[in-house]
């Protein structure tokens, strides 16, 4: 009967071993996913802002020495990440390729387009107050006619991701809190189990620390291994990603992926040591009467 006994505990703690493995390491991979979620959503807020455009029409019969001058200029300014050239012919075959005719035939073919140059600037530089420096500064050029954007779109680009900047951060803030509460239940019934073996050597003069010890350091290696388990079921989720959305991800940014992974590893360490400190802190300092009560 005692062997029956004896390995009905066993099953009964390995099944406790194993649920407790198989919640932190869900927590951990919805922590991690999020935090993809997150960095990939900077990333993708980097290349919307830095998209915005703004175009330098020259002055008609302007000589492309000229207009190159001016772009070296640009290119070696702060806040502009690139420029591009279009001459006045390219521009042309353009709107001739929108129009599906040729325009030019119906004006004597005379080009009425105009030379310019894309100016694209960084992301903190993307927003109203900084094109519109540029804008006037670059208006100061005798070979210059106009410069152009759209102050309505630019505007509504910056608000949009400012309030979904914050929705996601206070969504994170919220998961990560959740993720904590629950690990730490998971972790305190598994410390329950345990209470009277707490207890009993407690009783035979064992100090706090030598009981403490051996719950911390199994459950950091738990902590580990689920973060280990969470970061494998990132890498399968990001491979079936790539190959379902070709350019949504981008499994070269090895610094983001890294950085995640990373966090999930020191996160599960953290998360489950604080939760079995208190959860064993809990069992060595209650009363006898309340432990059987419990």
């Amino acid at each position: 009967m005692s062997k029956q006994e004896d390995k009905f505990a066993k099953r009964r703690l390995r099944t406790s071993y194993i649920t407790s493995l198989t919640s932190i390491t869900l927590m951990l991979f919805i922590i991690g996913f999020f935090g993809l979620l997150i960095l990939h959503a900077n990333a993708i807020k980097k290349q919307v802002k830095e998209n915005i455009e703004m175009t330098v029409y020259m002055q008609k019969n302007v000589k492309e020495a000229e207009i190159f001058r001016l772009k070296k200029s640009l290119d070696a300014s702060d806040g502009i990440k690139s420029t591009k050239y279009i001459s006045a012919d390219e521009a042309a075959a353009e709107y001739q390729k929108e129009l599906g005719e040729d325009f030019v035939n119906y004006l004597d073919g005379e080009n009425p387009m105009h030379a310019s140059i894309e100016v694209h600037l960084t992301e903190d530089y993307a927003n109203v107050d900084s094109l519109e420096y540029f804008a006037g500064k670059i208006k100061k050029y005798d070979i210059v006619e106009d410069v152009v954007f759209h102050k309505d779109y630019v505007k509504a680009i910056n608000d949009n991701i400012a309030k979904i900047s914050v929705f996601l951060l206070v969504l994170g803030g919220l998961l990560l809190l959740i993720s904590i509460v629950l690990i730490s239940n998971t972790i305190r019934l598994s410390i329950y189990a345990h209470r009277f073996l707490i207890r009993t050597m407690k009783l035979i003069g064992a100090t706090k620390g030598f009981i403490r010890g051996p719950f911390v350091r199994k459950s950091i290696l738990q902590g580990v291994f689920a973060a280990l388990l969470a970061i494998g079921l990132l890498v399968a989720l990001l491979f079936k990603l790539s190959q379902d959305y070709n350019g949504l991800i981008d499994l070269k940014n090895l610094d983001i992926y890294l950085m995640v992974f990373g966090g999930v590893i020191v996160l599960g360490i953290i998360i489950t040591w604080l939760s079995t400190f208190f959860a064993v802190n809990k069992y060595l300092n209650i009363n006898m009467d309340k432990l059987y009560l419990m």
